[in-house]
């Protein structure tokens, strides 16, 4: 069985760029490479077909994790029905993929931070606009939610 797992913001060129690299990197440690289908997206098409962010790329780069190949792109309503787990980056963009998806697939949503058991966190903060040191915060709290939830799906689905 082939679990799909979909991370959300908003542009994907930061944060969901990193979760995806961040939780490969989880996947691959623990041996499970071919139990996986792992994707990001945005909410926003405004990117769409750009790799990630610099920072993005050289903050991933330093854990050893090559996110240079991934594109941007934005959701579609088909997302929706092949993935079995879409996590978004922070309240608004949860908001948004709940608002597109039909009722009964909903269940498949949720925020990606609470997936660590010691943030604090709810919600990434996005570091688009911010200092270089805040893409090391997501990246680490990425890799925190990574070990999560990839602990979750193994107790529901492997």
């Amino acid at each position: 069985m082939t679990v799909k797992v979909l991370f959300v913001c908003m542009g994907n060129i930061c944060r969901s760029p990193m979760a995806e690299g961040a939780f490969r990197k989880a996947v691959d440690e623990a041996k499970l490479t071919d139990s996986f289908m792992i994707d990001s997206a945005g909410t926003i098409g405004y990117h769409a077909g750009s790799a990630p962010d610099d920072r993005a790329i050289a903050t991933a780069k330093k854990r050893g994790v090559d996110i240079t190949g991934q594109r941007s792109r934005k959701v579609t309503d088909e997302d929706f029905a092949v993935f079995d787990y879409i996590l978004a980056m922070d309240h608004d963009n949860l908001s948004d993929l709940l608002d597109r998806c039909p009722t009964e697939l909903q269940d498949r949503i949720s925020l990606f931070l609470p997936h660590a058991p010691d943030l604090r966190i709810e919600e990434m903060p996005d570091p688009y606009y911010g200092h270089r040191d805040q893409f090391d915060t997501c990246y680490l709290a990425a890799m925190d939610a990574s070990v999560g939830l990839l602990e979750k799906i193994r107790a529901e689905r492997l």
